[in-house]
């Protein structure tokens, strides 16, 4: 069974976001609707909508899958999209999911 969900930029400041329940948007590829099989024409007309009211630009589907810490896209562009830059996991979206709260800073 194939599992899509929409992704968009948003178009305020560029962020990726996946299309969520009640059309809302989010960052969080867990908290994105899921359409299973060929059930995505309903998705993609909401998301359509959001694109006629300029809330994001270019929607289009991504598979995904179930993985032992939550949903990842099936893709490497898109779970590289999805968590940020690949050189240093101090910046981007993965820098916010370490768990830990301390600055990373070098002394001189």
């Amino acid at each position: 069974m194939t599992c899509s969900v929409v992704t968009a930029n948003r178009l305020d400041d560029g962020a990726v976001v996946y299309l969520a329940p009640e059309g809302r948007w989010t960052g969080c590829l867990d908290a994105a609707l899921v359409a299973r099989d060929d059930a995505t024409e309903p998705l993609m007309a909401m998301a359509e909508r959001a694109v006629a009211d300029r809330l994001v630009v270019t929607p289009y589907l991504i598979a995904v899958e179930d993985g032992p810490k939550g949903r990842l896209a099936s893709h490497i562009k898109e779970r590289i999209r999805a968590t940020g830059p690949t050189v240093r996991l101090d910046l981007g979206k993965q820098a916010g999911q370490t768990g830990s709260t301390e600055a990373r800073y070098v002394s001189l």
